[in-house]
């Protein structure tokens, strides 16, 4: 699937196309920004990134195609 710079992710479906084709995503918690990097793991509660567990409800997944 075909990504937008910018694209909000959040379905399994959009983690596992971006872990399969390491695409980076960036990670906010509102409006901070707080990491950017790879898809290591993703679960039902949490995304790993750079080692850090991050809680899909409380922060935000940014696709970054090309960065």
């Amino acid at each position: 699937m075909m990504y937008l710079n910018g694209q909000m992710i959040f379905d399994d479906c959009h983690f596992l196309d971006h872990m399969a084709a390491d695409v980076p995503i960036q990670i906010y918690r509102g409006t901070i920004h707080k990491d950017i990097g790879f898809i290591e793991y993703y679960g039902k509660e949490f995304v790993k990134v750079n080692s850090i567990l991050y809680s899909r409800k409380q922060f935000t997944f940014i696709s970054r195609p090309g960065y």
